[in-house]
Parts: C-alpha cells; structure tokens; sequence
C-alpha cells in the first residue's frame, strides 16, 4: 500500500505529518470510496528506541504540544494518530467521527505501528484520551507483545450514570444501527467543556475550532451502537499484558450552568463509572485519580497538569520497561 513521505504538518509548526492511505475500508451514505485516510504526526524524527502513540477522543485532534514535549523529556519519541474522519484525516463528503465497528480502527494502528517500529522504536508505549481510550483497550486486548505500556487519560470505559443503563439500551440501539445506521441522534452540548479550555472563554489552549468541537461531528445510531458494543466488551473482561496507567479527574460535575468549579472536574464523563472498570483491563492496573483535573488531563490548570505529568513519569519510570 503507498504511503506518502512525512511533510510539515499542517497545525503545528516544527511537526510533521504523513498520510496513510485506507484505500479499501468502508465508505457510508455520500462519502466517495477510496477517499479515507489516517494521519501520523510526530515531534521529532527518531532519537532513540523508546517511542508513544497517542490516540485522540471524540470530536477532537492532536494539539496538546506540551504533552509531547514532556514525553520527549523522558525519553520517549511521539507520536499521534489522527483516525480516519477526525482532525488531519477528515475529507470533505465525510461523516465526521463515523465508524460502524471500533475494531475497524485496528487497521490504521497496525500500520502506524508497524511505521514507528520502522523507525527504530522496539519500546511503544500506547496513550490515548477519552473515546481513544476505549479503541485502545480493545485494540492492545487483541494485539499482546506490542506495547510495553499504556496511559489512559479519562478512558470512556462506561457509559455514565448506571452501567444498567448500558444493558438495557444496547440492544435497543444495535437494532436501529443496523437498520439506519448513519441517523443522527440529536445530542445537545451545552457548550461547558469547551468554556473551561478555550483561551477566548475561560481556558489557556488555541485550537482548531474546525477540528475540535466542531458541530459537524453527529452522534450517530451506527457509532454509538459501536461504543456500546466496545463498554460491553471492557465490561466483560479484558486480558491486555502490558502495565495499564488509568488517569482520571478525582470528580464529574455534569451541572449545566457554568461555575468555577467546573474548571476543576471532568464535565464529559463519570470518572467513577471509569474506575469501577479499571480492574476489567488486565492484571497489572494503576489508578490514579487527580484533584481540579478536566476531562482531558493535560489541558487542566498548570499545577494539575504537572501533577499529572508526574503520574506518567512515575508509572513509565516504574512499568514501561
């Protein structure tokens, strides 16, 4: 399969970027065949045999620079994947976000696996944020020896509230995907994480609105019957054989009404809900739980991030080896 050459990544200066072509993976409604791609950016060109690849969430990309340079810190070269209908990846015509089966996914990990041992990296470390979280415990489920290790910031293991909830709404929901499975599901945001990270309202980051948070990206009947099929799995039993890092806020606040408070606890998920499947992962898990984290970690206030930085050195310091 050809593979451009890495070229200047188009977000962030000093980077690059290199395409992969999915030339023969599913298309759906109006999106032109053969068109979709993913995207691997790096820091830096290869150092050393130690390396991370990072995997984003829902309804977001690679921006979080500071993050890759506090692994390179400790040694690590990085990496992120931008999966196909996100971020660097998304076509026009395409469903953003859209995918019918998570193991789908497998297809663009595998090769940009197979790309970063190409450059020399014997030692990978998988970290991946929220939605990428739930790819990446099924996908290290299915793939034993790769890594070395994994960080999950605010894996989306569960859905919140009860997990009966799941159980009961799964069926339900894999039925209409099957029948119409690219239908939107109408989800309101009320527009409070994005208050509590974006430098314009009361956050510190610069982002690409057209490829975080952009509302073009639909929750759809086929996609969340996928995810619902991913938590089930987790909640099942995984057997991932390598040490597992879980990193969550210490507290959910899902009020609707903005307040400081919210500058200091994950707004997206149910970090409880999370913990409780920690120990369905595998057998070597460590959970850390940080005080005023957001729902992605490392974009919280400086004194958390740091704390959360120091959760990673330790654990890699620790396990990754």
């Amino acid at each position: 399969m050809p593979i451009s050459i890495w070229a200047p990544d188009s977000e962030l200066p000093g980077y690059e970027q290199l395409t992969i072509p999915l030339p023969d993976e599913p298309t759906y409604a109006l999106e032109q065949s053969g068109t979709l791609v993913a995207t691997l950016v790096r820091r830096n060109a290869p150092t050393g045999r130690r390396a991370v690849l990072y995997v984003h969430g829902w309804n977001d990309y690679f921006f979080q620079a500071h993050l890759a340079d506090e692994m390179a810190r400790l040694g690590y070269d990085f990496y992120a994947l931008e999966l196909r209908r996100y971020g660097r990846s998304l076509r026009p015509k395409q469903l953003a976000g859209y995918i019918a089966k998570l193991d789908d996914y497998f297809v663009e990990l595998d090769l940009a696996v197979d790309l970063i041992r190409g450059e020399g990296h014997d030692d990978l470390v998988l970290m991946a944020h929220s939605t990428g979280g739930l790819i990446s415990v099924l996908y290290a489920n299915e793939r034993p020896g790769t890594f070395t290790g994994m960080i999950l910031n605010s894996p989306w293991l569960e859905l919140q509230a009860n997990p009966m909830l799941r159980s009961a709404t799964q069926p339900m929901f894999s039925a209409a995907g099957a029948v119409a499975p690219t239908t939107a599901v109408p989800m309101g945001d009320n527009g409070i994480y994005h208050r509590a990270i974006d430098i314009d309202q009361d956050g510190e980051w610069v982002y690409n609105h057209n490829l975080k948070g952009d509302p073009a990206f639909l929750v759809r009947l086929g996609w969340l019957a996928a995810v619902l099929q991913g938590h089930a799995r987790v909640a099942a039993g995984l057997d991932i054989d390598c040490p597992i890092l879980v990193a969550i806020s210490e507290v959910s606040d899902f009020r609707r009404r903005w307040d400081e408070a919210l500058l200091g606890a994950d707004t997206v998920l149910d970090v409880d809900r999370i913990a409780e499947r920690t120990t369905a992962l595998g057998n070597l898990v460590v959970l850390a739980r940080i005080e005023g984290g957001l729902h992605d970690l490392v974009l919280s206030r400086p004194d958390v991030r740091a704390a959360v930085f120091d959760q990673y050195a330790r654990f890699l310091r620790a396990y990754a080896t």
